[in-house]
């Protein structure tokens, strides 16, 4: 492809229509060789920042509480199960096939890192991704039932790429959030990606759903073909806290 057909089909892919018939029509190019070569270079630039922007523009939306990536874990200090898996979410492929990633398992051991860390990938890539808490995502569906805005958010939860849920068990709702949260993630079952983190084995699910039937419907709907991953094991933050402790003992034994 010459320079004035690259020229051309980047000025489609930006939206630039006047300069492309510019360029068709080769319109005041007194040295066209020379003006191509320029005007390439400042188009590539362009569609170059755009791309930066439009990432940025996804992470900002995304609303993460904070940029975790996944090259910042501690791969040796993850349980066995998230060691073998790592590699094959890290892919993304998973987004693509419409499943869910469930972690659950004790305090401390990767859970959300792990969850922020593929969302950011996700972002990277071209995703559109949404993240929110448990308790902060059922009080927003609250709030847009008693504005009546519900079906407007309901359409775009259930468009999201990936919707990343942190935190599920460590604050129990009432019956209506219980089944607010169940609907919306009915709606993205079996066709887009979810992923949930909860320091609750399934069996204890029930404890914050308070309906036995709600609860084994969501288990069911979210563990269908899902990765799930058993993330009990030993507190990282624990570690590092307990090492941080030492650290600071051994200072002022010295002093």
């Amino acid at each position: 492809m010459d320079k004035k057909q690259q020229i051309i089909e980047i000025c489609k892919e930006l939206r630039l229509p006047s300069i492309r018939k510019m360029v068709q029509d080769e319109i005041d190019f007194k040295d066209p060789k020379q003006a191509y070569e320029v005007l390439l270079q400042v188009l590539l630039q362009e569609k170059s920042d755009r791309l930066v922007r439009a990432k940025q523009n996804r992470i900002r939306a995304a609303n993460f509480p904070q940029k975790k990536l996944l090259e910042e874990l501690v791969v040796d200090a993850l349980p066995d199960q998230a060691k073998q898996k790592l590699p094959l979410l890290k892919s993304l492929d998973f987004i693509n096939e419409g499943q869910n990633v469930i972690l659950t398992g004790s305090p401390g051991t990767g859970k959300s890192h792990i969850a922020l860390g593929l969302g950011m990938e996700a972002c990277l890539a071209g995703y559109r991704v949404f993240f929110a808490t448990v308790p902060s995502l059922i009080n927003q569906l609250k709030e847009h039932r008693s504005e009546r805005t519900l079906r407007s958010f309901e359409l775009k939860f259930e468009k999201y790429d990936l919707v990343i849920l942190d935190e599920l068990g460590y604050i129990s709702f009432d019956k209506e959030g219980a089944e607010l949260l169940f609907s919306h993630l009915s709606l993205r079952a079996g066709r887009k990606s979810t992923i949930i983190t909860s320091n609750l084995s399934f069996l204890k699910w029930q404890e914050i759903f308070h309906d036995p039937v709600l609860t084994a419907a969501l288990t069911d709907r979210l563990t269908h073909k899902s990765h799930v991953l058993n993330m009990n094991g030993p507190s990282f933050r624990m570690k590092e806290t307990e090492e941080w402790i030492k650290i600071s003992s051994d200072k002022v034994a010295q002093n």
